[in-house]
């Protein structure tokens, strides 16, 4: 049209071209301005107000240093103190290691504090996480008060207590069950049906039409509106979580990727599972409700959870993980694979273990005083070893 109009209207059409539109930058580079009366209502209506520097630098320093004083206070007046150390990174990418103290007071309660989260970024070797344990314990005066340190089962830093300090080294039960649970993730067949219904969620999670749809299904069917849950690789609990909450909403997720409105062929043929994939979910469901219940009761903060561990190792090994005879073989794999690595970093049949602490504490435990899941070679040397500390004692 423009053309023409040049061509054969030529008097017209203006000459002028017409201004350019102001790029966006022109917009974002300008200084903001905000008048007297705008930022008086501004402050009126948030009531908010910058801590400023004062706050900081005087505020918080002088909290931090009261809260420590209590602290030290109360540390001098205890006999015995354990320690929990783990590594951990940050999103940035820096690593971070943290120290953790718990201890019985006068009154008979149990109380737990950080003592140091620091930076660490030197290398990870046994004799600088060894020096750092040291150095920590030594700034509050507890170095000769340490008993034992919790930890996970990086060779490091089991090293690092072993050897390089003088305290007790006890591995996370629940770090080693997790390792032993993983090793039953990574047989190839129970690792595809992991893959395949988390990339099942994931289409969800980045398709709003495939969401709507999916609450409209739920509604259909009266399904509870529930979100589908992705499984993180850091917490293994969380594929308990997404195989649950696939089962639940399976038929609503079905007839979605059935609807060629919703979901193309191509794309339903790859997402869908097959039917083998969610016997062997519904088959997984009671042991891995199993392992988490036993995840959760040995991760609690306000107990003493020691005395649990071999009771209920014990139970998983005899009750949760010895194969059905009505499961498929797929799980039963995978059960006599969290079974056998449970047992190869546990070690709870040889009489050795008997002797270490979460045994004795079991054993001094009125919950599990008979140690009935142990055998009789157990129970005579757990016997034998309290009769020890109770002579060195005397």
């Amino acid at each position: 049209m423009r053309s023409h109009l040049s061509a054969k209207h030529a008097k017209e059409v203006p000459t002028e071209k017409d201004a350019a539109q102001p790029a966006i930058t022109n917009f974002t580079s300008r200084p903001r301005r905000c008048d007297d009366r705008r930022a008086a209502y501004g402050k009126r209506g948030t009531r908010l107000q910058g801590p400023g520097p004062y706050y900081n630098d005087q505020t918080i320093e002088k909290l931090y240093k009261d809260k420590a004083e209590d602290l030290r206070r109360s540390l001098s007046t205890i006999s015995k103190v354990s320690i929990t150390t783990d590594g951990w990174t940050a999103l940035t990418t820096e690593s971070y290691v943290t120290i953790t103290c718990h201890y019985i007071d006068s009154e008979w309660e149990m109380k737990s504090a950080v003592l140091q989260t620091r930076a660490t970024p030197e290398r990870h070797t046994a004799e600088n996480l060894a020096e750092g344990l040291r150095s920590a314990t030594e700034s509050w005066g507890i170095l000769e008060k340490v008993t034992a340190c919790v930890h996970d089962n990086a060779s490091n830093v089991t090293l690092a207590n072993n050897e390089y300090l003088d305290w007790d080294s006890s591995p996370c039960y629940a770090h080693t069950l997790q390792l032993a649970i993983n090793d039953g993730f990574k047989l190839k067949p129970i690792h595809h049906i992991v893959a395949g219904a988390s990339r099942l969620v994931s289409h969800f999670h980045h398709s709003t039409v495939a969401t709507q749809a999916l609450c409209q299904k739920q509604v259909d069917q009266t399904l509870p509106y529930h979100r589908l849950i992705q499984y993180c690789r850091t917490r293994w609990n969380s594929i308990y979580d997404m195989f649950d909450r696939l089962l639940e909403q399976r038929w609503a997720v079905a007839a979605v990727l059935s609807d060629r409105s919703v979901t193309t062929l191509s794309d339903a043929r790859t997402l869908d599972l097959a039917d083998d994939s969610w016997i062997v979910m519904e088959e997984m469901l009671p042991v891995l409700r199993s392992l988490k219940c036993a995840t959760t009761a040995l991760c609690g903060e306000s107990g003493v959870s020691s005395s649990m561990i071999d009771p209920v190792t014990a139970t998983l090994l005899t009750k949760h993980l010895p194969a059905a005879p009505e499961e498929s073989k797929k799980v039963a794999e995978y059960k006599q694979t969290v079974s056998v690595s449970l047992k190869r970093r546990l070690k709870p049949d040889e009489v050795e273990s008997a002797k270490k602490v979460p045994f004795i504490a079991s054993f001094l435990d009125p919950r599990h005083k008979h140690l009935k899941f142990a055998n009789d070679a157990l129970r005579d040397a757990v016997k034998a070893r309290v009769k020890e500390l109770l002579s060195a004692l005397l």
